[in-house]
């Protein structure tokens, strides 16, 4: 698993992503066992960066789900979460705080 997130962080760096951060979440009662959180600096650039990971993950990684409004793009591999977001956005929903404390919580702990 920590290859995996950490292949999912190079690929990011990589390409220009900023502030990436990564959450365990595994025994937290939450769907997925870890978050990524990346900022893009801006729409254009939100969107290559859901190519790159396509281009560079594929074929080890398989792509669930992906949603993607410009401003925000969320990429469900099963069991690790990518969101990758606008600086305002980020901002604006605030993911961190609430994956922070849902992973600083206790096992089984609903938040």
């Amino acid at each position: 698993m920590q290859d995996r997130i950490e292949k999912i962080t190079a690929v990011l760096d990589k390409h220009k992503a900023e502030s990436i951060e990564t959450f365990d979440l595994r025994d937290k009662n939450y769907f997925v066992d870890f978050a990524i959180i990346a900022s893009s600096l801006g729409v254009k650039h939100t969107t290559a960066l859901l190519d790159h990971l396509k281009n560079e993950l594929k074929p080890e990684e398989s792509f669930n789900y992906v949603d993607e409004s410009g401003d925000w793009v969320v990429i469900d591999l099963g069991d690790i979460l990518i969101h990758i977001m606008t600086p305002e956005y980020r901002i604006k929903y605030d993911m961190e705080s609430f994956l922070t404390k849902l992973s600083n919580g206790k096992d089984g702990e609903a938040l």
